[in-house]
């Protein structure tokens, strides 16, 4: 049964990377400039073209797209995972400790202020980072008297609040022909504007938060069971949060300053994984990972295909995310039945 079991996850892992790497070939090649497989074929083996914008298309503006939304993909999903594991509520995303509504406060200040794009980039991701230290201080100070996770996810919500405050205040006095349509872009989410530059910021941040999330994984299922049990097998319970909210908070402030807000995968991703392999953390983050970047980048694919503009990606994400989370809960409530 165990050997099966093995086999099926792995198969699982598999087939995932072979779907990523279809979608791939075929963001390649569709879009705006679509780019025939012969075509594609032949630039790439004999390096032979008609078209002059051909290496520009596809070197500086398609492939770092497709590269973006699988780090930004897989990275929610792995923070989302981690999150849902430490919180042991099924119901957490990357953004319950205001990361999201920081970065997003720290980009639209950016903005607002004329900064060029690294500097709203590097203001969305300091201020992504501080709203998780600001509702880790104000936990820490209150937490005499009442259970540190829930003291957390409150202090969490109370600077989500905050900061979503402080972004209306900016759209508010912001230039409405100018500042705010780059404001309310941006807060949507898009992968339309990412290079390479950016990316060499951000994969090597992510990389950075996510080897000890995947290092941890045992220790998360340790922790699956419960405070008492895993302080009995020697877990030190308020060190390993502190690591896993830390990292995943890292990857979440790193593709948020780069992407926007991009909701739901971090929520829904993780439900995905564990249809397919269990709440076992050691498989399950992983599969996560790749289920994420296939679904942005299958999403991304739709946002810049379906018509002649492009639709956000957050519009996208909510119409596709929502029926497939109603299918996750309603299966869940016939388990428990």
């Amino acid at each position: 049964m165990l050997i099966a079991e093995k086999n099926k996850n792995w198969i699982a892992l598999f087939v995932l990377a072979i779907v990523l790497l279809f979608l791939i070939l075929l963001s390649i090649t569709i879009g705006r400039y679509p780019i025939s497989w012969e075509v594609l074929i032949s630039y790439l083996f004999r390096e032979e073209y008609a078209d002059s914008n051909l290496p520009v298309v596809l070197w500086d503006i398609r492939l770092p797209r497709i590269f973006a939304a699988i780090v930004t993909g897989g990275a929610l999903a792995l923070a989302g995972a981690s999150y849902q594991a430490i919180f042991k509520n099924p119901m957490v995303s990357p953004d319950i400790l205001g990361v999201s509504s920081g970065a997003g406060f720290g980009a639209s200040l950016g903005i607002f202020l004329g900064l060029p794009a690294w500097g709203i980039q590097f203001t969305a991701f300091i201020f992504g980072l501080l709203a998780v230290s600001m509702a880790f201080s104000i936990a820490k100070i209150i937490n005499r008297k009442y259970e540190s996770i829930l003291m957390l996810v409150l202090t969490g919500i109370i600077i989500s609040a905050v900061f979503n405050a402080l972004i209306s205040l900016i759209k508010y006095v912001a230039d409405t022909d100018s500042q705010l349509p780059e404001i309310t872009f941006w807060l949507i989410g898009s992968l339309a504007s990412i290079n390479l530059g950016e990316l060499k910021f951000v994969i090597p941040a992510v990389i950075i938060g996510s080897v000890p999330l995947l290092l941890l994984s045992w220790k998360m299922n340790i922790m699956s069971f419960g405070d008492e049990e895993a302080k009995a097998m020697g877990i030190n319970l308020q060190r390993i949060r502190i690591i896993i909210v830390i990292c995943a908070s890292l990857i979440t402030a790193s593709v948020v300053c780069v992407a926007g807000l991009i909701g739901w995968i971090g929520l829904i991703i993780p439900h995905f994984a564990r249809f397919l392999v269990g709440p076992n953390h050691r498989i399950m983050l992983p599969v996560s990972i790749l289920s994420g970047a296939c679904f942005l980048l299958l999403t991304d694919d739709i946002s810049r295909s379906a018509t002649a503009l492009e639709i956000p990606l957050s519009i996208i994400i909510a119409l596709i995310g929502a029926p497939f989370f109603l299918f996750f809960l309603a299966n869940s409530s016939r388990k428990i039945q």
